[in-house]
């Protein structure tokens, strides 16, 4: 099975200025869900933007996707990658996050 890039995460200060920004200058569409998380579409791609108090260092998540996250995480351990965030359940499913081998992060996510 494949695991594909499905979704990019992004940091922001302020997610009403963040929408206004995107929404202004690229057409981007919102759908917001509560006070800390908005997604977006007609983007090319679809992700989010998630609200931070902390000084934005690296904002971007790429967040790929597989069907099976134990399968998933086995194989991202035996290859190398180091889990940074346990799998944990959010609206639509659940996802972990990981480190690869240069320190970068990323996340999977399955709808399961």
């Amino acid at each position: 099975m494949k695991t594909p890039i499905d979704y990019i995460e992004f940091k922001s200060t302020d997610l009403e200025k963040t929408k206004k920004f995107y929404s202004e200058a690229f057409g981007w569409e919102f759908t917001d869900y509560g006070s800390s998380y908005v997604s977006f579409s007609e983007a090319g791609i679809t992700g989010g933007f998630e609200l931070s108090t902390e000084p934005i260092k690296n904002g971007a998540l790429v967040v790929l996707y597989h069907g099976d996250l134990k399968t998933i995480k086995e194989k991202v351990i035996k290859s190398g990658g180091v889990i940074s965030k346990e799998i944990f359940g959010f609206p639509g499913g659940k996802r972990f996050h990981f480190m690869d081998p240069s320190g970068n992060e990323l996340a999977i996510w399955s709808e399961k």
